[in-house]
């Protein structure tokens, strides 16, 4: 009997450690964010093609709803638009220069 319950206290152990390591797996597939030039370029033009069919500035929330990209996603395109001198800043709002 005694060996019955080492086993159930075991099981118990490896239940506990499962639901545990569940929720770092969740956090880490929402982290796909892949910084090289070739997809900071594309967010690049994603916030391009959002600004010039808006036709007026747009605050970052609002480029990643048009653009359909993360806020960060804008951050990074806007950062290369801005190094190319493509877009001006206006208290909060992103426009084409």
């Amino acid at each position: 009997m005694a060996e019955k319950k080492v086993t159930t206290a075991a099981t118990a152990k490896k239940a506990v450690t499962k639901k545990a390591t569940a929720p770092k797996k969740a956090a880490t597939k929402d982290a796909g964010l892949f910084i090289n030039a070739e997809s900071v370029g594309f967010r690049a033009g994603d916030v391009y093609q959002a600004l010039a069919a808006a036709e007026k500035a747009l605050s970052v929330a609002e480029i990643a709803k048009a653009a359909r990209i993360s806020a960060e996603e804008a951050y990074l395109g806007i950062g290369w638009l801005f190094k190319e001198g493509k877009v001006k800043g206006e208290n909060k709002l992103i426009a084409l220069a």
